[in-house]
């Protein structure tokens, strides 16, 4: 049968002392500490006499302290000490300790001065069960319980009445009281172990893991907003329902630690494993606009070092965050290691689909391949269509090369070549982020090209950084700069894709080269998607140079790139962007030594973005767009999806 309680974070289950000797971690360490620590205890600076009483082996150095022997003991002659000179603590510590607390200490060093471990280190350790009055014990806890009535002089309550009974199991259990059909079911039921056959239903109803789950919800700050001034909603209740569903099938405690510290990292982890990380996704989020988000940053690292040693380790950390902790067994450096492991993370969001909706977006994908196969093998004027396009564009493409830079730098975010020569950009942004990426190129340079990618580690897939006051995966572009040495290679004629800003009016793709940082490119509203910048060079930048590119990003909030490209063409004519994408002009670029798989792809990007896009014939060979709605989990907006069907 399933334990009632899957957990209990943080608590200790201390047996009871029967033989009265006196506890270290309840009755001595708390005394030493308030009376004692200052000046004998772990801080060095603080410490005087170079006396420490929070180790053993120092505090039974020089007869200090003797075992078993008060009488050689020199704590105890200053702790009794009438001389002010002598006594301790000194009288001008105002922590004097009481008769009690003095007799508690001597009887410690009689019982042998033995230390111990901080509680939450020490394994639980089973009590011997008392005998209590016989006739109402059916279990050890009311052993215990009978024991303790008994020192009291206390007799225990009347036995509860069946209906009293079923209500407080379900209470208990699933936070739900019973109806008067489920009441009466139980007080009826006859049967030598109704109360267990109860127990067990009622463990395995789906409310057992809402009502329980909500114990560790709290341990793990879960809230459906933000927090702080603005307190906007936020969706993170796959987290809050995966800790249901691990309650109600009784996942070991273990594995359930693992999948929320490291879920991600995980072998092949299960979107339920990663979903399984949102626990330290709780933190508060402070979306004002006036604020540094390096601070409030740092002030979600505390929270989550705070948290996992409170619920983990049943430890506050707190002390340990400016010195280290006078007596609880963590260091100054560890604090900072733990926050260091902690804070050493991107917070992507995950996009989250059902079993239905992921098997519904792939069979409207299968219909599109279908009917785009269809469209290309049987179409006449589909063909003919596609050979005039291809003529005529792969005359006004350009051929562009990606530039792999020999060295990266910026004033804090990583930056990390990917595969494809992409940049990738993680770890801490500002509100005014500077990328400085050098160059050296073999052929002379007419003009560059910046790709901003989507990416599914950003926020909002990207391409920006941005994750509060502005659009989640937003970015400002403020300046692109291009240098060798002391000269400046201007921009002459930029073009983009798309350009919009959040706030405000403007996106003109010259804001980049016009010097003020409050102007800038942005694709606000196109987040998720891949969009290129061209800035064509009023002087060419000659072969076998080395030269460096600054990008600049300033904003009232982070603002900068995650992922995005650089590339540079040698080409004579001023080129412009490519409304149909980088990868359709990259293949039209290659004229006739495009390969057969390249050409598929190109008439594939055709079809989608020019064929289908012109104004349908009115004859009756005709394509139509369907359009059906696929949700994700997260409840952002829903994401449209095309499928194609052919009419005769």
């Amino acid at each position: 049968m399933k334990a009632c309680l899957t957990f209990l974070p943080g608590m200790l289950l201390v047996s009871l002392a029967t033989n009265g000797s006196v506890d270290f971690n309840r009755e001595v360490r708390p005394l030493l500490a308030s009376k004692c620590y200052a000046c004998h205890g772990p801080d060095e600076e603080g410490r005087k006499a170079k006396l420490r009483l929070d180790v053993r082996e120092d505090a039974l150095k020089n007869d200090v302290i003797v075992p078993g022997e008060i009488e050689n003991s020199e704590f105890h002659y200053r702790i009794h000490s009438d001389d002010p000179e002598e006594i301790m603590p000194p009288p001008e510590s105002h922590a004097s300790l009481t008769k009690e607390e003095k007799e508690l200490l001597d009887r410690w060093i009689k019982e042998g001065a033995e230390y111990a471990k901080h509680w939450a280190f020490e394994p639980p350790a089973s009590g011997k069960v008392p005998e209590g009055k016989k006739g109402w014990i059916r279990n050890p806890i009311d052993a215990f319980i009978s024991d303790n009535l008994s020192k009291n002089d206390l007799n225990p309550s009347e036995e509860a009445d069946r209906y009293s009974l079923v209500r407080r199991l379900y209470l208990d259990l699933i936070g739900l009281p019973p109806t008067p059909e489920q009441a009466d079911a139980f007080v009826f039921d006859h049967r030598p172990d109704a109360y267990e056959r109860l127990v067990d239903q009622l463990l395995k109803s789906e409310h057992y893991g809402e009502k329980w789950g909500r114990e560790w919800l709290d341990l793990a700050r879960y809230a459906d907003s933000n927090g702080y001034e603005k307190d906007r909603p936020r969706n993170i209740w796959p987290y809050r329902d995966w800790v249901i569903r691990a309650l109600n099938a009784d996942m070991p405690y273990d594995q359930f630690s693992i999948e929320q510290l490291a879920g991600d990292m995980l072998p092949d982890a299960s979107d339920d494993q990663r979903i399984a990380t949102g626990f330290h996704r709780n933190t508060q989020l402070n979306e004002e606009g006036g604020i540094d988000p390096l601070e409030f940053r740092f002030y979600a690292a505390v929270d989550r070092v705070a948290t996992t040693g409170t619920v983990w380790m049943g430890l506050t950390t707190g002390c340990a965050q400016c010195h280290t902790h006078k007596y609880d067994p963590i260091t100054h450096d560890e604090y900072f290691g733990l926050m260091s492991l902690l804070d050493n993370v991107d917070e992507p969001d995950l996009l989250l689909y059902t079993d239905e909706q992921v098997k519904a977006k792939a069979e409207l994908e299968n219909q599109i391949a279908q009917k785009i196969t269809e469209l290309q093998k049987n179409d006449d004027e589909f063909e003919d269509a596609f050979a005039k396009w291809h003529k005529s564009e792969s005359e006004k493409a350009t051929l562009w090369k990606t530039l792999l830079p020999t060295s990266m730098k910026s004033n804090l975010p990583k930056l990390e070549v990917m595969d494809d020569g992409s940049i990738y950009s993680s770890g801490d942004a500002t509100k005014r982020d500077v990328y400085d990426l050098n160059f050296t190129i073999d052929h002379p340079i007419t003009a560059l090209r910046l790709e901003v990618l989507p990416d599914d580690r950003l926020p909002n897939r990207g391409p920006g950084r941005c994750y509060y006051e502005g659009r989640k995966g937003d970015f400002f572009l403020s300046e692109f700069t291009v240098k060798s040495k002391d000269q400046k290679f201007r921009i002459s004629n930029p073009s983009s894709t798309y350009g919009k800003i959040s706030i405000g009016s403007g996106a003109s793709a010259s804001n980049v080269s016009d010097g003020l940082g409050s102007s800038g490119w942005s694709t606000s509203g196109q987040e998720g998607k891949a969009n290129h910048l061209v800035m064509p060079l009023q002087k060419p930048i000659p072969a076998n140079t080395s030269f460096s590119i600054e990008l600049l990003f300033e904003r009232h909030f982070v603002a900068s790139l995650g992922r995005f490209r650089i590339s540079a063409t040698s080409s004579a004519n001023q080129p412009r962007v490519s409304k149909i994408g980088v990868e359709a002009e990259h293949i039209l670029s290659l004229k006739e030594t495009a390969k057969s798989r390249d050409l598929s792809a190109l008439r594939s990007i055709y079809l989608e973005k020019v064929y289908l896009e012109r104004q349908v014939p009115t004859h009756p060979a005709t394509v139509q767009t369907n359009t059906r709605w696929i949700w994700n989990a997260k409840g952002n907006r829903p994401q449209e999806t095309l499928y194609f069907s052919k009419q005769f």
